[in-house]
């Protein structure tokens, strides 16, 4: 774990802005500006998607309920360009906003599940620095101050909630898992990595000046989680092929022998 340290220090020195990250595999940690605060972007979703499996667990939610696709808006996603007729299931909603990131999906669930209940739900799961405050795209909440924040912490409980633990159930864990492994957005931590030698499942989440990512990685009985936050930054393409390079870092270390 020392030479994995090393070259993630290595990979942070010099880059031009402001970088959080909290690595644990296998009981071992690294973390470097772990509990600090930075804008959600798009990570807000995971946490939304766990609240949203539990309603479900509780019959609270029907995933199989269709709703009306209303109130498109823009940023990333599918559905804005979709006629307002369209129909979707609760559950095809959590899949859109998470594998595309869509926001007009999230809109629809934060509407559905309720903005206090999220953000009641992930004080119960110990998310100390997480706070959904704003929907998707909303300037006007933006202007007045209010923003979503995490930390890199608190990203990797939510994935050990994906994967352990018995705040889901096995079945939505499951559920949640599969939802993740369908991410199109690969740019990031699992970008250098052979996906067919290992399982990743991650969340990206992207602002300007502002490139983040979360992901859970197995090979062979052993599992990585991994986030990386950054912000304050000139120059957000090389951020992006700094967090690939952790990411090939923590992939290289799964399979070093034990």
């Amino acid at each position: 774990m020392d030479r994995l340290t090393k070259k993630i220090e290595e990979e942070l020195h010099g880059l031009s802005g402001r970088a959080g990250l909290a690595i644990e595999i296998e009981g071992k940690c690294i973390y470097v500006k772990s509990e600090e605060v930075f804008q959600s972007a798009s990570l807000i979703k995971v946490p939304i998607l766990i609240e949203g499996l539990r309603q479900s667990e509780r019959g609270k939610l029907n995933v199989d309920q269709l709703v009306p696709i209303t109130n498109h808006v823009g940023g990333s996603g599918v559905l804005q360009a979709l006629s307002c007729d369209a129909q979707l299931t609760m559950k095809d909603l959590m899949t859109l906003m998470i594998t595309v990131s869509d926001n007009t999906a999230t809109n629809l669930l934060i509407d559905k599940l309720g903005m206090e209940v999220i953000n009641s739900s992930m004080g119960k799961m110990g998310l100390q620095q997480t706070m959904l405050n704003r929907k998707m795209m909303d300037f006007e909440a933006m202007e007045q101050g209010l923003d979503n924040y995490t930390s890199p912490l608190d990203m990797v409980t939510c994935l050990k909630v994906f994967n352990e633990g018995s705040y889901l159930t096995e079945e939505s864990r499951a559920a949640a898992l599969q939802m993740m492994k369908y991410q199109q957005f690969q740019d990031r931590l699992p970008a250098m990595m052979d996906l067919e030698r290992v399982m990743a499942a991650n969340k990206t989440g992207s602002l300007p000046h502002v490139e983040h990512d979360c992901a859970l990685i197995t090979y062979k009985g052993k599992t990585a989680y991994a986030a990386v936050l950054m912000d304050q930054l000139d120059n957000v393409f090389a951020a992006k092929q700094t967090i690939s390079r952790i990411g090939k870092h923590i992939y290289d270390y799964l399979f070093e022998p034990s």
